[in-house]
């Protein structure tokens, strides 16, 4: 009978759980999550997907976490060492399970972040920026975070190649972040994306708390709207639509030709938004890019990349390293922003509220969605929310303009 029992015992996961209590870490990590995306519903259709792609990648015996491979593409396979790109794609699924075939197949190859930029180009209205184009320059003042913590992750210890893939998560844009990592530092993609996605879904929280410590109540009630009355802009548009249609077509252009290794981010971005703008011509195109497609892309990446976290990928020096990073880049984006918009102040009597360089980091559009909220605080009349938008959107351009930046010089 104490047989019986034993192995019965032994079938479950409680042995090794026991013999390696680090999985209650990741378990509780996963819940952290979970609690975060569903209770405080940030990011919900991203941190969902990752926090229960950690939890079933730390289920012991059950074969879904993520093995990653060496910098030759060699792995693991029963004691046995093979190529992961020389293995037949049902070799992959038979050998190494569902996940470890998403992540090879669709992530690690770079496929799936541009087609989330697709869908993101296809949800995004430029409209904000065009009409405030002057506002868009504090979108490239936000990149700040990401070459300080460049620097100073390589004084730390990092390869240039990790602390660009760290530095990326101040540009506060996931598929960004992992585009980067998968061509720099692949070995770093599981903590860097759970980071750049964690950090994303707080933005409600980290963004009040870097305007409260820079921002004084004066500079927060500046009234976008009485700025305009006061000092109207001369620059008129006269057709919209038609420069809502030019815009994609001339910005792919100009970073093809200045900025190549963006392309794979940038054009597609601009390809979803383009199909958007044409209108009823391209509606189904439209459609499929902005539902179907993004939406079963966000599953399949949020899975596949929270299986990545494994205990052993996880609790290591290494990544507490990357958490903290992360966290300083995305800070000092906000704070870049911030201070670019008080400098700019100081040479114009137009005015700027520095909540507009607080979005100039990504996260479109809850980032402007904060800001809004605070400006209503000190001033319930004044909604900031469409020039916000305006150095938001530039900071989705401009965090992938210096990831393709980066991996011209260091991939």
């Amino acid at each position: 009978m104490n047989e019986i029992f034993q192995n019965l015992y032994e079938m479950t996961a409680f042995s090794n759980i026991i013999a390696e209590p680090q999985f209650l870490i990741m378990y509780a990590i996963a819940f952290i999550l979970l609690y975060l995306g569903i209770k405080k519903q940030y990011e919900p259709l991203l941190l969902v997907p990752i926090a229960f792609g950690v939890l079933l990648a730390n289920f012991p015996g059950g074969d879904m976490g993520v093995i990653q491979a060496d910098e030759n593409g060699l792995i693991n396979v029963h004691g046995v060492m093979k190529n992961i790109w020389e293995m037949p794609l049902h070799d992959i699924a038979h050998e190494l399970g569902l996940m470890n075939f998403i992540y090879y197949m669709l992530i690690k190859t770079g496929f799936l972040p541009p087609i989330i930029f697709m869908g993101v180009g296809a949800l995004t209205d430029f409209g904000p920026m065009l009409r405030n184009l002057r506002l868009s320059i504090f979108g490239a003042a936000a990149q700040l975070g990401i070459f300080t913590v460049l620097l100073v992750a390589i004084l730390m210890g990092f390869t240039p190649k990790e602390a660009a893939s760290l530095g990326i998560i101040g540009g506060a844009d996931g598929p960004t972040a992992i585009f980067t990592t998968i061509k720099l530092a692949p070995h770093l993609l599981g903590p860097i994306a759970i980071a750049a996605y964690s950090y994303m879904a707080l933005v409600p929280v980290i963004i009040p708390l870097v305007v409260k410590l820079f921002c004084s109540k004066k500079e927060l009630s500046i009234n976008m709207k009485e700025q305009e009355k006061k000092y109207p802009s001369t620059t008129e548009i006269k057709n919209l639509r038609v420069l809502k249609i030019i815009f994609p077509i001339v910005v792919t252009t100009v970073v093809a030709l200045f900025v190549p290794s963006a392309v794979p981010l940038i054009g597609m971005l601009m390809f979803g938004n383009l199909v958007k703008e044409i209108g009823t011509n391209t509606f189904r195109l439209f459609d499929a890019a902005s539902n179907s497609i993004m939406n079963a892309a966000t599953i399949f990446l949020g899975l596949s990349v929270g299986a990545t976290m494994t205990a052993e990928a996880f609790l290591n020096f290494t990544t507490i390293g990357i958490v903290v990073g992360g966290f300083l880049a995305f800070a000092l984006s906000i704070a870049g922003g911030i201070f670019f918009v008080k400098l700019f102040n100081l040479f114009t009597k137009k005015k700027i509220n520095p909540l507009i360089g607080a979005t100039g980091l990504s996260a479109v559009p809850m980032a402007s969605r904060v800001a809004n909220e605070i400006a209503l605080k000190y001033d319930p009349k004044n909604h900031v929310l469409q020039y916000c938008m305006a150095s938001n959107i530039s900071g989705v351009i401009g965090s992938a303009v210096a990831a393709g930046v980066l991996i011209s010089f260091l991939g």
